[in-house]
């Protein structure tokens, strides 16, 4: 198998937006004129809670995971990482939408860095588990897990491709996540809430892990 068909493989995979796809066929809506706008798992989770939310936030790491895993057994760390890094962009710029906007990546990228490097991943995966449960932004903790990505991958010894790729990352996320940068500075995030309001057109027992404001996707 080439590079080039994983590459191309991997796009395809990354421009499914699942966050679309199954708000449409569920609630039959447009989830980008819903919260934020971001197809997803956050704002799903945000609007319609974990039931939607969740197997986004999977299915979106799964895009991301496969053809990265596939690249790395089949060809090499560099292919791995090559069709990891075409998920990510097929995420943020679906060609299934039309290139129009897509997600942040960060679900995306961490299943990439679980394919090639699932230690790197993991510990990535934790710290934004760990920020998260402390702080409540889920910016903040997609922006400080996509940091320690180059860091983890360096002191771990990790090939070339794969540190390159995690600084690569890191500079994606924080750019995307710029507005929630600016918006952390000035005081005006807003944090997740676990309990409270009930996600749009559902019943309080799903409002688990419900966001509050304006876009403070993380994913």
């Amino acid at each position: 198998m080439s590079t080039a068909l994983l590459v191309v493989a991997g796009y395809l995979l990354g421009s499914m937006p699942w966050g679309y796809w199954l708000v449409r066929v569920v609630k039959h809506e447009d989830i980008r004129r819903h919260g934020s706008g971001n197809i997803g798992g956050t704002n799903v989770w945000r609007v319609y809670g974990w039931r939607l939310g969740l197997p986004v936030v999977v299915l979106d790491t799964a895009k991301g995971f496969a053809p990265a895993l596939v690249g790395a057994l089949v060809v090499s760390d560099l292919a791995g990482v090559l069709a990891g890094g075409a998920a990510m962009l097929g995420h943020w710029r679906p060609l299934f939408l039309k290139w129009q906007r897509g997600g942040k990546v960060v679900a995306t990228c961490g299943g990439a860095f679980l394919g090639v490097a699932p230690v790197v991943g993991g510990i990535g995966a934790a710290v934004w588990i760990a920020v998260f449960l402390l702080f409540r932004y889920a910016s903040l903790a997609s922006i400080l897990a996509a940091l320690s990505l180059p860091v983890v991958a360096a002191l771990l010894g990790e090939s070339w491709p794969i540190i390159i790729f995690a600084a690569v990352a890191a500079v994606a996320v924080v750019v995307l996540h710029r507005a929630n940068i600016a918006r952390l500075r000035s005081g005006t995030e807003n944090r997740v809430k676990f309990r409270g309001q009930t996600p749009k057109g559902s019943d309080p027992s799903n409002s688990l892990g419900q966001l509050s404001g304006s876009d403070p996707e993380g994913v």
